[in-house]
């Protein structure tokens, strides 16, 4: 009876067209998802967004809105926290070589603040290429934890 392993459990797991309808039902399902979690009401601004950024990422940057791509969606609830998979068809990207949304000429873009706004937000973001291709991107949100 070790007390080491959290158990997880999928909560949802979809398969979802490369346009953005799919953005709103991925954040609207995430946000239900944290409420029955005992997401903070604070929080749960912050996790839809971010479920929201990394959507928009996966459809028009990995995907490029193609019909033919899909986007994985995934929620893992635990106890103790909230995992959120993303995954594209895309060619994939390397978020450290992504330009700070702060510095210089970056400040006036319109687009580059949603990996930014993702790791304020949430507890944990790790991106990663899939094996078969595309990228994964995975959110953690820590919950029912004091601090």
């Amino acid at each position: 009876m070790s007390g080491s392993s959290e158990q997880t459990n999928c909560a949802l797991h979809l398969e979802l067209a490369s346009n953005l309808d799919s953005v709103d039902q991925a954040e609207e399902k995430a946000l239900e998802i944290a409420a029955q979690c005992g997401v903070g009401e604070d929080e749960l601004h912050r996790v839809g967004m971010s479920v929201r950024e990394a959507m928009v990422n996966a459809v028009v940057h990995g995907n490029k809105y193609n019909r033919h791509k899909k986007v994985l969606f995934r929620v893992e609830t635990s106890p103790h926290s909230m995992i959120v998979i993303i995954c594209d068809e895309g060619n994939g990207f390397d978020p450290d070589q992504v330009p700070d949304p702060n510095e210089g000429e970056n400040v006036l873009r319109q687009s580059g603040r949603g990996i930014m706004l993702i790791r304020a937000f949430m507890d944990d973001y790790v991106v990663r290429r899939r094996s078969g291709g595309g990228t994964e991107v995975k959110l953690v949100k820590k919950i029912g934890q004091s601090g």
